[in-house]
């Protein structure tokens, strides 16, 4: 290998889990150095949803460092997984979508991801699996279905698990890991990026090309971001995420919430920061953790917004937070003068998202009024104009009393 493939590697392999294989890589990225091509780099994207967060932009970094090193990105919409609805059973509430919500969904997902991501045309493909599997008869289906044997898919860890545990594993979700496969014959895959919760699926394609006579891909695993609590994956239904779309004011102010022990993590995940460097970051004795989450937050706000956005939050975190003052730029909400339930109250200022968010955080302690903690949600609040609402760490509200 020449130093260029041996430091591309080196790059490619910052922040994964595992690369099958790493040989087979190098192999690719010679080849297509002396041919002066660019490797198709996959990713498959669920359009059941239209939001990403930071979790989600851990396999898009990595994507748009193989696009910076000249490789073409395939971002491959489920959109046929979609319409038929959640195939495993573990989530009997997923919708069923329409093919213009569909459409919606992942016109806002590439909006976010143009972020990150070189969304020009001679590095980034856009394809839709329906174009294919749609189309698939019967006879095509069985023989896709002939390239792996049934011991094989029972590897997979939840299969194993339900099985296990006597829960019904159905014929069908068989095929899915293999239409996932499928798809990387269609786009002629190089290389499978996913995180560790899609490494069955992604190795299943290295064998479904073989059967179809193509080169295997590699696969890229990706660690999972864990969010905010520290526990569970980043993920927007726990309410533990940083969403790329956040006002830069309460992103920062949400890394800034993580603790000390994560940040090893996030600087290797969402940044570009040599290792070296993070290491004197992430060691007490050489940086204070205040000041390296300082300038994490900055970095991850930079990312999306921009140097002067980023300082200025960070600005505004030390005044709200540091010296106990105000932010500059309260929401005013104008309400009745009448008085009102202090969870009623909440949720009239858009801090909360419901009712019940509204009443575990007052018996949490962690809503107030001018600086007086309420206790109790039923309590009469008459509003007072001018007043400042608090909820939380970051959310306040300004009262503008009408008659």
């Amino acid at each position: 290998m020449t130093e260029t493939i041996i430091e591309q590697i080196q790059l490619l392999k910052r922040g994964t889990v595992e690369v099958f294989t790493e040989a087979e890589l190098a192999r690719k990225l010679t080849g297509a150095a002396k041919k002066c091509s660019q490797l198709r780099i996959k990713l498959g994207l669920d359009p059941t949803s239209p939001d990403i967060h930071l979790g989600h932009t851990v396999v898009l970094r990595k994507m748009r460092q193989f696009q910076d090193l000249g490789h073409k990105a395939v971002l491959i919409i489920g959109d046929y997984t979609a319409r038929i609805g959640d195939p495993t059973g573990q989530n009997s509430t997923r919708p069923i979508l329409s093919p213009e919500q569909i459409e919606q969904n992942a016109k806002t997902y590439f909006e976010q991801a143009g972020k990150i991501l070189d969304t020009s045309d001679e590095r980034l493909e856009v394809r839709y699996n329906g174009e294919w599997l749609e189309k698939l008869t019967l006879m095509e289906l069985i023989q896709i279905a002939a390239k792996k044997t049934v011991a094989q898919m029972l590897q997979r860890d939840t299969f194993k698990k339900r099985l296990q545990a006597d829960v019904d594993v159905y014929t069908h979700e068989f095929l899915y890991p293999l239409m996932q496969g499928y798809d990387s014959v269609m786009i002629e895959s190089d290389v499978e990026l996913g995180g560790t919760d899609q490494t069955f699926n992604n190795l299943v394609g290295r064998d479904i090309q073989k059967g179809y006579a193509q080169q295997p891909q590699i696969v890229i695993t990706m660690p999972i971001l864990v969010g905010l609590d520290g526990q569970e994956k980043m993920s927007k239904s726990k309410g533990n995420y940083i969403g790329v779309t956040d006002e830069p004011n309460d992103m920062f102010g949400k890394v800034m919430s993580i603790s000390d022990d994560m940040m090893e993590n996030y600087f290797t995940l969402l940044t570009d920061l040599p290792a070296d460097r993070i290491a004197e970051l992430v060691d007490a004795g050489k940086t204070h953790p205040k000041q390296a989450k300082v300038l994490l937050g900055k970095r991850i706000v930079a990312q999306f917004y921009n140097e002067e956005l980023a300082d200025a939050a960070a600005a505004e975190f030390d005044k709200v937070f540091a010296r106990g003052q105000l932010p500059d730029d309260i929401p005013e909400i104008e309400i009745p003068a009448q008085p009102i339930a202090a969870s009623k109250l909440l949720l009239a200022c858009n801090l909360v998202s419901t009712g019940g968010e509204a009443k575990r955080m007052i018996k949490q302690s962690a809503a107030s009024i001018d600086g007086e903690k309420l206790n109790d949600p039923n309590a009469e609040i008459t509003p007072k104009d001018g007043a400042v609402i608090r909820v939380g760490k970051r959310k306040f509200a300004r009262l503008i009393v009408g008659s």
